[in-house]
């Protein structure tokens, strides 16, 4: 599989009730499932990894309950809680998941090419002034000068995140280290895009690779919300 290809989904509508629903996670997912305590939340994390399960499984010509995931090592700390991965030596596709509320969205990418997707809801202004303050001195400068400086931020941070689910990192790499707006060139190495997305939300995705991101974008299911825009 060399194309980007990108799944958006809405986890309370009906997105992962297919294919034997729960019963297709394992159980390190039904643990993580049942320590939520909201019945929300728990439903939410249902749907979005059955829906990972599902996609991956289209991809694999495979039984999404015979999925198997392993972790790479962190690049930050070493321990064993990096980048999530397929199971194996040569896992034939690399794949991220992520999940705002009720919108999910995966992505999969070839084999030995790392990919990061992140998805987030506008966030409120308050949350602008105190996380951008955290970012690159030329992402804020960005935002500063959006006439949305809500909207600017949310592409920016879903760029972020993305890159650093591509990475490995998590939210463990500083906020400041790397730039991934559009005024100057962003990572060496990486390649970052803007989805269309529902109202109310933005979404990216990060690849590794020099070529610009051509990513196919389909909506898992049957599309229940308003019209995704650009």
């Amino acid at each position: 599989m060399d194309a980007v290809r990108v799944w958006l989904g809405w986890a309370d509508g009906g997105t992962g009730g297919a294919a034997g629903g729960a019963a297709v996670l394992d159980p390190v997912e039904r643990a993580r499932a049942a320590a939520f305590v909201r019945a929300e939340l728990r439903e939410r994390y249902t749907a979005a990894h059955v829906m990972l399960r599902q996609v991956l499984g289209g991809c694999l010509d495979q039984d999404p309950a015979e999925v198997r995931f392993a972790r790479q090592d962190c690049p930050c700390c070493g321990g064993p809680h990096g980048r999530p991965v397929l199971a194996g030596e040569r896992p034939p596709l690399e794949f991220s998941l992520s999940h705002a509320g009720a919108l999910v969205a995966v992505a999969v990418a070839g084999a030995g090419v790392p990919i990061g997707v992140d998805v987030e809801a506008l966030p409120r202004p308050g949350t602008v002034a105190e996380v951008g303050s955290k970012l690159h001195p030329a992402e804020r400068a960005e935002i500063d000068a959006a006439d949305d400086p809500v909207a600017a931020f949310a592409r920016i941070w879903t760029r972020k995140e993305a890159y650093l689910k591509g990475l490995g990192t998590g939210l463990g790499r500083a906020l400041d280290l790397d730039y991934v707006g559009t005024g100057q060139p962003g990572p060496e190495g990486w390649a970052l895009a803007d989805l269309a997305a529902p109202d109310g939300h933005a979404v990216a995705v990060a690849v590794r690779q020099s070529e610009p991101v051509v990513a196919g974008l389909a909506w898992f299911g049957q599309k229940n919300r308003n019209d995704s825009k650009a």
